[in-house]
Order: C-alpha cells, then structure tokens, then sequence
C-alpha cells in the first residue's frame, strides 16, 4: 500500500510539474518526446512501427493543444492541428523507405525535432496573428509553407512507391492533398467562415489532383514524380497565397512561371521514355 500510495503522489508531482512548464519549455518537452517516438519507430520497431507512425501523428496535435491550450481557450482555429499532424505523418513514413542505418535515422530524427519545433513556433505565432497583427507572422508562413511543402513531397514518394492502383491512388491523394491545401490558404486568410476556406481549398485541390492523375500514367521514378507535384503544388498554392497578400505582380508571376518550366523539363529529362 505505502508502495501504491507513492507511486500516486509522483506521479501527480510530474503532472503538476509538466502543467507548470511555461509553453516554450512544453514545446521542447514535446519535441523530445516525439523524436524520441519517431527513433523507436523507425530503429527498433521496423516495419510493424508503421502503426506507431498514426499514432504518433494524432500525439502531435494532443501535445500542440496542450502546449497551446491557454491561448486556444478563448481563440480556437481547428486549422493550426493540419500540418503538425501531416509532417509527423510524412516523416515517420517516408524514413521507412530510406536505408535503415543508424547514423541516417540520427540524421532523420534531428531533423524531424528541428522542424517540428520551427512548426509548433509557427503555429503559435498563427494563434496570436489572428487576433493581433505581430512581426513575426511573415517568417511564420514562410516556415509554414516549407513544411507544408516538404510534407507533400514525402507523402508524394510514399505514394507513388506503393504502386496503387489509380482510383486508390485518387483516393489518398485527396487524402492529405486537400487538408495541406486548406492550411495553406488559412494561414495567409484568417478567415474565420469555414466555408470560403473550403471552397477555395477545394478549386486549388482540383487542380493539383488533375496534374497528378496524368502522373499516375507517366513513365518515371516515384522520387521525380514527386518532385514534380511538389513543384505544381508550390505554384499553384503560391501563387494563391500572394493573391491574399495582394502582392499579384508581374514579377512574382514571373518567378512561379520559370519554376514551373524548370520542373517541367526535369520531369522530361528523368522521364524514361523507352518504357
């Protein structure tokens, strides 16, 4: 009994302790504690720890909202859980398709904590943007839109590895290819009706999904395939955001225009045409 009754009052010490943490300090707590998830997943668990890859994504939306709780109470955006759920997501499962040494999942994992903790940063600055303007909020999107970016080609390779078959391939496509696009253009909108979000995220997701389904057909490798839908969906969904900044012109349509004719023409050359 005396055991038990120990084991109670230290375990609500360390509760009280951790709701004690200032919200900096439960970022770096919740950082260490999710790469150390994503190390095990990746090095010890093997292929079954692709379960452990969900589970760990849904813990990084709970530990964001615990950290952020305090600010949420009184301004909720449902918004701010998309992308720290999908780069979790991506990363556990794109780290399955890279060689298993122990160096590279070192790599991965820092990597993984440094750029999950530049999100948690970026969503609490999207927090406090929408209802004050701060000087920070344009380093936010820029930090954001890299993320988002680097999550859509990870779950792109995923993808386009698995060899599914078209409608299944439509199917999960939509799948994150939808939400990241709704992030996207929240975190430059604000808007608080759900629906002019969702209407424009669904014209934009249209858009990128029509591209990728020529892609399904194309004879190249799943690596410059999604390099490819990274670069339309970089386009596209750039060329909206500076739309909501009003910052249009005809030298910021220039520079989206000569990405997209460079990742045309490497999807040309890398194209393997006597398949």
């Amino acid at each position: 009994m005396n055991f038990k009754r120990k084991a109670k009052i230290r375990g609500r010490g360390a509760i009280k302790t951790l709701l004690g943490l200032n919200k900096r300090e439960r970022f770096i707590f919740s950082i260490i504690f999710l790469s150390l998830g994503l190390f095990v997943s990746e090095h010890l668990l093997g292929k079954s720890g692709i379960y452990t890859v969900f589970t760990l994504a849904v813990l990084t939306d709970i530990l964001l909202f615990a950290s952020l709780y305090k600010d949420l109470k009184d301004n909720f955006f449902w918004q701010i859980f998309i992308l720290p759920f999908f780069f979790s997501l991506a990363f556990g499962l794109f780290f399955f398709l890279v060689p298993a040494r122990y160096l590279t999942r070192i790599f991965s994992t820092s990597l993984y904590g440094i750029g999950l903790y530049s999100l948690f940063l970026s969503e609490n600055i999207f927090t406090v943007s929408s209802i004050r303007t701060i000087a920070l909020l344009s380093s936010a999107r820029t930090v954001s839109f890299i993320m988002t970016l680097l999550s859509f080609f990870f779950l792109s390779n995923v993808l386009f590895s698995l060899h599914l078959s078209f409608f299944l391939y439509i199917i999960f496509l939509l799948l994150y290819t939808f939400p990241l696009t709704l992030q996207s253009i929240w975190s430059h909108s604000f808007e608080k009706q759900l629906s002019v979000n969702i209407q424009w995220a669904s014209i934009l997701t249209v858009m990128i999904v029509e591209v990728a389904s020529v892609l399904w057909f194309w004879p190249s490798t799943p690596s410059v395939l999604s390099i490819f839908l990274t670069g339309v969906f970089y386009t596209i969904i750039g060329i909206s955001q500076v739309w909501f900044d009003k910052r249009l012109f005809r030298n910021v349509m220039w520079e989206y225009i000569w990405v997209a004719a460079v990742i045309f023409v490497t999807l040309l050359v890398f194209t393997s045409w006597a398949g």
